[in-house]
C-alpha cells in the first residue's frame, strides 16, 4: 500500500509529480482513497492484500507524530511481517531515528535534493544513514535521474563504495506530471517519444549507472516509469479487484471492473421489472438512486438490452476507491455491430 501521511513537504523539488490536490495539503491518501483515520487506511490495505506499506509524502517527517501512530497500527494490525518503509527528504536526526526504529519501521530511503548529489559527505545524510543501520533498519538513496546531471550523480555514486552503512540506491526514471511538466521543459528536458512519461535519456542513464557501478559492491538499482505501472500497480489493482468486484461485476484481464449501467428515471422500476418478466436475481444489480441508475451484470444488459427501459451502456473502470471509469460503450452500438 502506499501511504501519503501529509502533501506538506520542506523541500521544494522542481521535478517533484505530486497532484494539485495534494501537493502542499495536509491530507491523508491510502492509495487513490483520501482517509481521516488510521482505521480507514487498515480497511485499504486489507482490500489490495497489501504484504508491506511505503509511507511517503510529501514528506513524512513534516507529519511525525502521524506517521508513528500509522506505523505503529499497522504493525499491530498486519504484524512484524509487514514490512513498511518510509521515504523522506530530510537528514533526520537520531531521536527521529529512534522514535520510527522504536514504532516498528523496518526501512528508510533519503532523498537528498539534487542540489547536494555532487557532495553529499558535505550533508547530514551519511551521518542519518550511518545511524539508521545500527540501529538494525534497511536503509538507502532513492533520487530520480536527471538526464543533465550525469557527472552529479556519478560523483554521488561514487561517494557511496564503502560507505558506512552500507546504503543501497534506488535509481527511478523521471517522469512528466500534470504539475511538473512546465518545470521539466524549462530544464530543457523532453517526453521520451513513446506512449508513455518518461523522459528522455532518463533510462539511459539510470542504467548506465548500474552497469558502471556492478562490480563496486554498491547495490544499485534502476526502476523504470513501465515497470511501476505495469508490474507494481497491476499488482495492487488485480488484488483490490478480487477484493471488490461485486457479483454483477466480472474483472478483465487488465484488473479493470466491467459492469453495465442503465440511465433510467426510476431505477428501481426496471430493476423491479426485470426481476418480474426475466427472472433476473437481484444479486446481479444493484439500485443507485443518487446517481439514478441501475447497475447489473454486463451479459444480462446484452441479452436484454432491448427490452430495458433506459439508456444503457457498457462500462469499464478501474477498481480503486474513485472508480475511476475508463471506458463508457452505448449497449446499442454493440448489439449493433
Amino acid at each position: 500500500m502506499v501511504l501519503l501521511v501529509t502533501g506538506r513537504c520542506h523541500s521544494s523539488c522542481f521535478y517533484c509529480p505530486l497532484s494539485e490536490g495534494k501537493r502542499g495539503h495536509d491530507v491523508i491518501y491510502a492509495n487513490e482513497r483520501p482517509v481521516d483515520t488510521v482505521e480507514e487506511a487498515i480497511e485499504e490495505a486489507h482490500l489490495i492484500d497489501a504484504e508491506g506499506t511505503g509511507v511517503t509524502g510529501g514528506d513524512p517527517v513534516d507529519a511525525l507524530d502521524r506517521t508513528v501512530s500509522m506505523v505503529i497500527a499497522l504493525k499491530a494490525e498486519f504484524g512484524e511481517a509487514h514490512h513498511v518503509h518510509l521515504y523522506t527528504s530530510a537528514p533526520l536526526s537520531g531521536d527521529q531515528l529512534l522514535t520510527l526504529s522504536e514504532a516498528g519501521l523496518d526501512e528508510v530511503r533519503f532523498h537528498p535534493p539534487a542540489d547536494t548529489l555532487a557532495d553529499i559527505d558535505a550533508t547530514g545524510y551519511p551521518g542519518s544513514v550511518a545511524v539508521a543501520a545500527e540501529m538494525g533498519m534497511e536503509v538507502g538513496y532513492e533520487v530520480p535521474v536527471l538526464p543533465d546531471m550525469e557527472e552529479e550523480l556519478r560523483a554521488f555514486l561514487g561517494s557511496l563504495v564503502d560507505d558506512e552503512g552500507a546504503p543501497f540506491v534506488n535509481l527511478n526514471e523521471l517522469e512528466f506530471s500534470s504539475t511538473n511538466a512546465e518545470a521539466l521543459l524549462g530544464h530543457g528536458y523532453t517526453v521520451r517519444g513513446d506512449e508513455s512519461a518518461a523522459v528522455q535519456e532518463s533510462e539511459e542513464l539510470g542504467r548506465l549507472m548500474v552497469e558502471q557501478f556492478a562490480g563496486s559492491g554498491l547495490r544499485v538499482h534502476y526502476c523504470s516509469a513501465s515497470f511501476k505501472d505495469a508490474i507494481q500497480l497491476r499488482n495492487r489493482l488485480k488484488r483490490r479487484a478480487e477484493n471488490v468486484a461485486r457479483p454483477h461485476e466480472l474483472v478483465t484481464e487488465d484488473q479493470t471492473i466491467l459492469k453495465a449501467v442503465v440511465e433510467c428515471d426510476d431505477p428501481g422500476e426496471v430493476a423491479r421489472d426485470l426481476m418480474t418478466r426475466f427472472d433476473v436475481p437481484a444479486d446481479l444489480m444493484v439500485v443507485d438512486t443518487e446517481r439514478g441508475v441501475l447497475e447489473l451484470a454486463a451479459w444480462v444488459a446484452e441479452a436484454l438490452e432491448a427490452d430495458i427501459d433506459g439508456d444503457c451502456y457498457l462500462i469499464e473502470e478501474y477498481p480503486t476507491w474513485d472508480r475511476l471509469e475508463v471506458e463508457r460503450v452505448p449497449m446499442r452500438q454493440i448489439r449493433e455491430g
